[in-house]
C-alpha cells in the first residue's frame, strides 16, 4: 500500500528550464548598462549552457561570464544577485497545486529530497507556495549527503514515518532520482520530458497530474491482489 508520494524539487515540481530563462533576462536587463559589450541573447544563452541545468554552480558561472566577456562588474555581485532575485522568477508545472493538494486530501504523506544549497531550494520551495504541504523537506547540503546515495532517501523516509515499500519517488533524473529512489526499495516515477526515450521497465508522467491515476491504480491492485 502505497502511503506517501516524496518529489524532487528542480525540474519535477519547479519548472527550472522556464525559471532560469526568465530570471537570467531579468538581470541582463536591469544590468543593462554595464553589459552594453555582449548581446542579451548572447549572455542569456551563455549563462543557460554554462549553468548545464543546474549541475554546474553558479559562482563558476559568472566566473567564467566575467572572464569571457570582461565584463566590468565582479561574478561576486552577479552571484548575489542570483541568490537574492532567482526566488522572484520560480514558475511551477502545470498541476503542481491541484496534485498536492489531491493528494493531501486521500491522506498521503509528502515530502521534497533535493540536492543543492540548503537557503537557497527552500526560498524556491517557499516561493512556490508549497512548503505547507510537506511533512519534510531534505535538501542535500544540510544533510552533508546528496542523491542518488541512499542515506539521504532513507532519512526522509524515517522523517516521514514510512518504509520504503509505502513510498513513491518522483523526478526527473535517471540516476539520481530513479535509481536512486529503486535502490533503497521505493518505487520511482520518472518525471519525463517531450524528446526524452523511455527505458523498459520505467514508470513515467508528463503531467503532474498523471500520478494521481498512477498511485491510485497501484493501491487499487494492491487490495485486489489482497483480497484474492
Amino acid at each position: 500500500m502505497i502511503k506517501g508520494i516524496l518529489f524532487d524539487l528542480d525540474e519535477t515540481l519547479l519548472n527550472r528550464k522556464k525559471s532560469v530563462e526568465s530570471f537570467i533576462r531579468d538581470q541582463y536587463n536591469r544590468y543593462e548598462p554595464y553589459l552594453a559589450r555582449v548581446e542579451g541573447d548572447t549572455y542569456c544563452s551563455r549563462f543557460i549552457e554554462l549553468d548545464n541545468n543546474g549541475y554546474t554552480w553558479k559562482d563558476r558561472v559568472y566566473e567564467r561570464l566575467v572572464e569571457e566577456y570582461q565584463l566590468p562588474l565582479s561574478s561576486v555581485e552577479l552571484l548575489d544577485d542570483y541568490l537574492l532575485y532567482f526566488k522572484q522568477h520560480c514558475h511551477p508545472f502545470p498541476g503542481m497545486f491541484e496534485m498536492l493538494e489531491a493528494l493531501k486530501k486521500r491522506g498521503y504523506k509528502l515530502g521534497i529530497i533535493t540536492n543543492g544549497r540548503t537557503e537557497f531550494q527552500l526560498s524556491n520551495i517557499r516561493a512556490l507556495g508549497i512548503e505547507a504541504y510537506f511533512d519534510t523537506i531534505v535538501i542535500s547540503e544540510k544533510e552533508g549527503v546528496k542523491k542518488p546515495e541512499k542515506t539521504i532517501f532513507r532519512r526522509a523516509l524515517e522523517r516521514i514515518g514510512l518504509e520504503a515499500h509505502e513510498a513513491v519517488f518522483v523526478g526527473d533524473h535517471l540516476i539520481n532520482d530513479i535509481k536512486g529512489a529503486k535502490d533503497v526499495g521505493m518505487k520511482a516515477i520518472w518525471k519525463k520530458r517531450d524528446k526524452e526515450i523511455v527505458e523498459m521497465g520505467i514508470d513515467y508522467i508528463y503531467s503532474l497530474i498523471d500520478l494521481l491515476f498512477i498511485v491510485d491504480e497501484w493501491n487499487a491492485n494492491r487490495n485486489k491482489t489482497n483480497q484474492h
